[in-house]
């Protein structure tokens, strides 16, 4: 379980752009990311697996092209229970939410009819700060009442 990609944007509801790496901040989310602040969806993580299923009809889809900040690869980030604590790179998350509402104006689902986000994608929350880029293990290390 890896990550495969980092990727921030200045403005909500667009694609964002891969970066080397990125900073999270405790209780805020992505330095330099639009979805940073107090609330429950401070970092997105989708699995690449997922957008492979759409790439037989857009092939050119890369990294934060469904406004993913962590794309993922060997976990199956939907079937984890609301609580799961992550570590990722030097960084800690905990798993808030699982899929969301895709904007009506989604691009993706414009062109295929569907996109993968809200199904498969995931947010969580900040524990603890730390970098994480490209080839990081990710370790499930179970709910918050483990971690603490």
């Amino acid at each position: 379980m890896k990550v495969i990609a980092t990727c921030i944007s200045k403005h909500k509801g667009v694609k964002k752009r891969p970066v080397p790496s990125v900073t999270l901040v405790k209780d805020h989310g992505i330095l330099g990311d639009a979805h940073a602040g107090n609330w429950n969806r401070q970092v997105s993580l989708l699995p690449n697996e997922s957008v492979d299923t759409l790439r037989a009809v857009m092939p050119d889809l890369k990294a934060g092209d469904f406004a993913e900040n962590i794309l993922t690869e060997g976990i199956s980030l939907k079937e984890l229970p609301i609580g799961t604590v992550l570590e990722i790179g030097t960084a800690v998350l905990q798993i808030t939410q699982i899929g969301k509402q895709c904007h009506n104006d989604c691009e993706i689902k414009r062109l295929t009819g569907r996109c993968v986000m809200p199904t498969d994608g995931v947010f969580a929350v900040v524990l603890s700060g730390g970098e994480v880029k490209a080839g990081d293990t990710i370790t499930i290390r179970g709910d918050q009442h483990e971690a603490d």
